[in-house]
């Protein structure tokens, strides 16, 4: 059933946690350089804490792989014309699409053509998989935020305008993490390896994820008895994951937390994590990480027919190179999560030397992403509406 009619100043869509945080981060700088705006559309909690109007919750677009949106097509292109109607009959001063680019991209199209500035916000991954979709950006997009350095080059010699912003995240997340904080917070014994167990934030993902993270777990304390994980959960998917370790029997060495992958992630010693933006906020706490990812097998072989790269994680896309283990699709074994893990918890110098290395690359990415996104972000929509 659709929203009742309202208008708004600017419309925002963000798909899913990861975008919830992003485009949260640009409405403060909007708030602060328009405050009279008024922000709607579909997003997240975090958005609503700044004051936006969720007429849809952003986890309605929260569906991964070719066959899962198949599931999910008729309600997706439903609310997708439902708010494209609800845009065009009283039509906003900007629209920012905030990743999600299978839904936002047409929709920018639309209301582009009807008068309405576009911005896109996190531009798609072109230079990883789907390059066809740059001319669509080019016919649908006035301006491009980019949230890595290489990417603004890349898009010009295309013709389309983009601006280098940073990655909101990075300003978030301390260089220097707070171990010791961060386990007093949820918790864990301040001794001992900790392993956050990071299974993603869709249903999909939970479904294919979990139980081989859980088993891979099991896996591990055979070999290193006195592990702990930690397990932090999308609120509405908690009563589902809490269902699985119990019945995996991992409740008394498992602690599953409401949300608070930031914690998590500054609190364990490595983590166990499915390929997205979370790898990204991995990397800016310097934690070594093990890199997973399965799906549908046909949403796989069709993933696989377009990716340009072989890397998937954004750890390893920005430094070139394999610089943390990847494990997808059949490779994503219990007992190859377990191996992989471990290896960073080894006792050794050379594993010492190694995690050192690491966290040194992680802390130049971090202050490589560092910058004033919102200032930089509303700098460019102000030319974008000039």
């Amino acid at each position: 059933m659709s929203p009742s009619p309202a208008t708004c100043d600017v419309a925002l869509v963000a798909g899913e946690a990861s975008g919830d945080l992003l485009a949260a981060q640009l409405l403060g700088g909007l708030k602060q350089r328009w405050p009279g705006w008024r922000a709607a559309g579909i997003g997240g909690p975090q958005m609503q804490v700044q004051g936006f109007d969720a007429w849809w919750p952003s986890e309605k677009l929260a569906v991964r792989g070719y066959v899962e949106v198949l599931r999910h097509y008729r309600e997706i292109v439903g609310i997708r014309r439902q708010l494209r109607d609800r845009l065009l009959a009283s039509p906003p001063r900007l629209f920012v699409g905030v990743d999600a680019p299978d839904f936002n991209l047409d929709l920018e199209g639309d209301l582009r053509a009807a008068g309405v500035k576009t911005i896109h916000f996190v531009a798609p991954a072109v230079w990883a998989w789907r390059p066809e979709r740059i001319e669509k950006i080019r016919r649908n997009v006035d301006h491009l935020l980019c949230i890595f350095p290489f990417e603004p080059a890349l898009f010009e010699q295309h013709g389309l305008a983009a601006t280098y912003v940073g990655h909101p995240l990075a300003p978030l997340i301390p260089l220097e993490p707070d171990r010791a904080a961060a386990r007093r917070a949820i918790g864990l014994p301040q001794g001992g390896a900790v392993v956050a167990l990071l299974p993603g934030s869709r249903r999909a993902e939970i479904d294919h994820l979990l139980p081989r993270f859980l088993a891979a777990a099991r896996l591990m304390l055979d070999a290193q008895p006195g592990l702990v994980f930690v397990l932090p959960a999308v609120p509405a998917l908690q009563p589902l994951i809490e269902r699985q370790v119990v019945a995996a029997g991992l409740q008394d060495r498992v602690q599953v937390t409401r949300g608070g992958s930031h914690t998590a992630l500054a609190a364990c010693d490595a983590t166990l994590i499915a390929s997205g933006t979370a790898t990204l906020e991995a990397a800016l706490f310097k934690r070594p990480m093990v890199i997973a990812y399965h799906m549908n097998w046909l949403s796989w072989k069709l993933h696989q027919r377009k990716r340009l790269q072989p890397w998937v994680g954004l750890p390893n896309i920005l430094a070139g190179e394999f610089v943390v283990p990847e494990l997808l699709q059949e490779a994503a074994t219990p007992a190859a999560l377990a191996e992989a893990t471990l290896q960073w918890l080894a006792c050794d110098p050379a594993t010492a030397a190694k995690v050192q290395q690491l966290q040194a690359r992680f802390t130049a990415l971090h202050h490589e992403l560092t910058r004033n996104t919102a200032q930089l972000a509303t700098d460019a929509i102000a030319q974008v509406l000039a």
